[in-house]
């Protein structure tokens, strides 16, 4: 029958085995110590630099059809372009996994749609743009109800939302991901004679952004 090897305080107390315990245990301070050193750098680097959070702005939004054809049901179709920018001098951005949708008065209108993951550089800026579709979505019983207010306003204000994932980006070193929500508010003319043709905005208002 075999016996495991395992290394106990007796074996430190030969002359062979305090040479090892005391090789073990200079690797142990050296990896530690190193291992402490590049996390020092690392958190003041970051504390130096502290990476402003991105902005978004949205350019143009158009409505070409936000229609119930039954009490629950909605078909819409929105046409979006939003600005990016870094605002950071020293810190690159990596977005990952970003989502668009539209919403109004708290429901969601149309359906997620991926934007293509991209890197930003210190200091850039991206025009982003999406198609946002629902097809058969199921929405409130107060649904229509509101759409009539609004038109009898004649105002429609609608909130274009952007989820995903980011990572920093600090010389080489690159941060784990954090969650990034941006919501951009689209208010728009909807009268009587509107509704035959696209709503459209093109404020360039701020989004609020938090990371």
């Amino acid at each position: 029958m075999s016996q495991a090897l395992t290394k106990s305080p007796k074996h430190c107390g030969n002359k062979h085995g305090l040479n090892i315990c005391k090789l073990y245990k200079n690797l142990f301070l050296l990896f530690s110590t190193f291992g402490t050193t590049i996390l020092s750098i690392i958190l003041v680097v970051w504390l130096i630099l502290r990476p402003t959070k991105p902005e978004f702005s949205l350019k143009e939004a158009d409505i070409y059809q936000l229609n119930l054809f039954s009490s629950y049901l909605l078909n819409s179709s929105v046409q979006l372009t939003l600005l990016s920018k870094n605002p950071n001098q020293k810190v690159g951005i990596y977005y990952d996994e970003l989502q668009v949708y539209a919403a109004y008065k708290g429901q969601q209108i149309t359906v997620y749609t991926s934007l293509p993951p991209f890197y930003q550089g210190h200091e850039d800026s991206n025009i982003l743009t999406a198609s946002l579709v629902g097809i058969g979505l199921p929405v409130g019983p107060s649904f229509g109800y509101e759409m009539g207010r609004d038109q009898t306003a004649g105002r429609l204000v609608l909130n274009l939302k952007v989820i995903g994932r980011l990572r920093w980006k600090v010389g080489v070193w690159v941060s784990g991901k954090y969650r990034v929500n941006v919501d951009c508010l689209a208010v728009m003319a909807f009268g009587p004679s509107v509704p035959t043709g696209p709503l459209t905005t093109r404020q360039g208002t701020q989004c609020s952004t938090n990371v």
